[in-house]
């Protein structure tokens, strides 16, 4: 027998108010449009999608083994439905563990856990010169090195340095193969961003950080993003990139979509954690090396959202870029929007936006 729920439901077709049923998938949505400001009810928006998690909960999906679960149950609890689990950059067994343990989550969910898609490898293919808070373990790639590690775990998304010898070809590679490459961790130039879209990337990592920036003469990763991407990721923390920078991006880049990079100090008090091979330091919200460099965040996609409405965003549009848009880039029609037929993943939210509920594929968490 299917559930019910009733509120102020954000539909493709845009508001709806009235009834969502469900089991887990959405059977049907009965009602009438609606202007969401004018009645007091909950609104009910897809469930969130991040792209790039690292770990929360104490847990750092460099651990291996049973770690990508508590971090999965983290992000549930503040609205993440789905995510892939993101790797740094580490020695080879490093990554081969922690590609082993992300492999076992995605065949199956555990109960209160938000889905793993699959893994994001942000490293190791990266440019040593522009780690940002990566371990020193950069290096570059062939086919035959991903298609090994794709063995272990479904890699839905590869960051590379497309400067990288070699990389350009790779970026041409790995798209025809079907997976989808970003342009991240880069000293690379407008020329190199633009030649690697040409090759068949289609995002970039954590755009403004760790990548070359806009001048007017040497517009550098930043200017080919900005100039030619459909899709780029985001860290709406309000440290990782200022408020005017993002505005930017949202009038340049139409399907930008937004990112936690949260660690494993995500959902938990000040102080030491890790970050792959790092140590890191949790401060006053911020995660940060030894010598001040920013470090992933302890941002969580409920609080995404409400930033993005702090910046003026109204709310359908914030939803699309914390679940629409990345699940349109990673081809998932039956994610990120409440459709019937489509997973029943969705967050309930109070007038304040704060969270009410949360559903994964029906399961109430």
């Amino acid at each position: 027998m299917s559930d019910a729920i009733k509120g102020n439901i954000l539909t493709p077709a845009g508001w709806i108010h009235g009834e969502l049923t469900f089991d887990e998938r959405i059977a049907a949505i009965i009602g009438s449009s609606v202007d969401p400001a004018l009645n007091e009810e909950v609104y009910i928006l897809p469930g969130f999608i991040d792209l790039h998690v690292h770990g929360g909960g104490g847990k750092d999906v460099m651990e291996g083994g049973d770690a990508v679960h508590t971090i999965a149950a983290i992000h549930a609890k503040h609205g993440t439905t789905s995510m892939l689990a993101t790797t740094m950059t580490a020695p080879p067994e490093d990554i081969d563990l922690a590609l082993r343990g992300i492999g076992k989550a995605a065949t199956a969910r555990g109960k209160g856990e938000a889905r793993v898609l699959g893994a994001h490898l942000e490293g190791p293919y990266i440019n040593s010169g522009k780690l940002g808070a990566q371990p020193p373990y950069a290096r570059s790639a062939t086919l035959a090195d991903v298609e090994k590690l794709e063995e272990l775990a479904p890699l839905r998304v590869i960051t590379v340095a497309p400067e990288i010898d070699g990389h350009q070809a790779l970026v041409k590679e790995l798209s025809d193969a079907g997976m989808r490459v970003q342009v991240g961790h880069t000293l690379g130039t407008y020329e190199d961003g633009l030649a690697a879209l040409e090759q068949g990337a289609r995002s970039f990592t954590h755009l403004f950080n760790a990548m070359p920036g806009l001048h007017h003469r040497e517009p550098g990763m930043v200017g080919a993003a900005l100039a030619h991407a459909t899709y780029a990721e985001l860290i709406p923390d309000l440290l990782h990139v200022h408020p005017g920078a993002i505005r930017t991006a949202l009038r340049c880049i139409p399907n930008l979509y937004c990112v936690t990079d949260s660690t494993s100090a995500t959902g938990m008090p000040d102080g030491e954690y890790m970050l792959g091979r790092h140590k890191v330091m949790k401060c006053m919200g911020g995660v940060r090396l030894p010598d001040g460099t920013l470090a992933g965040s302890t941002l969580t996609m409920d609080q995404a959202l409400r930033n993005l409405v702090g910046l003026g965003l109204d709310l359908a549009d914030a939803s699309a870029r914390v679940s629409t848009y990345a699940a349109d880039y990673l081809g998932l029609q039956e994610r990120g929007r409440l459709a019937p037929g489509a997973f029943a993943d969705f967050v309930v939210l109070d007038r304040d936006l704060k969270l009410k509920a949360v559903y994964i594929e029906g399961e109430l968490l």
